[in-house]
């Protein structure tokens, strides 16, 4: 009877309450990027975009996505990457401060100083916080002292 043949298949998830099928949360999209989320705050860049990659895939629009990957991708030293994902999150949200912040970063990573100070301010212009105005004072002395 408990067995499972091609007339008699194994019975499917049970419904969740919402009356949704059950999904494993091991696989989800959203366990995946929290996953990556806590590998990168320990500092595991790779590792995290690992995670990452059925996310990306699925989403490759999102701006949460991209900005996590822009992290991750930064913290491994991919900056075309980071500068990529960052860029397509501004485009989405011109607003939003700490895309703007880490692209800043990683434009001054690349030696591209006099871009990243533009990305700086206006990160600082629209959230002031200490960490973001010594950004700008690093940027703004190389700057002084013959960068691009």
């Amino acid at each position: 009877m408990g067995e499972s043949t091609p007339s008699n298949p194994p019975p499917a998830r049970p419904p969740s309450p919402a009356g949704r099928p059950a999904t494993h949360t091991g696989n989800s999209p959203v366990h995946a990027f929290r996953q990556a989320e806590a590998l990168v705050k320990r500092r595991r860049p790779l590792d995290a975009l690992k995670a990452l990659e059925p996310v990306l895939e699925a989403e490759p629009d999102k701006p949460s996505v991209q900005l996590l990957a822009g992290r991750a991708y930064f913290h491994s030293a991919q900056l075309r990457r980071a500068e990529h994902a960052l860029s397509k999150v501004i485009e989405h949200d011109p607003s939003d401060h700490y895309a703007r912040f880490v692209l800043g970063k990683t434009l001054q990573r690349l030696g591209r100083f006099a871009e990243a100070l533009g990305q700086l301010r206006m990160a600082s212009a629209m959230h002031p916080q200490a960490e973001y105005q010594d950004a700008i004072g690093e940027v703004s002395a190389r700057l002084a002292l013959g960068g691009n």
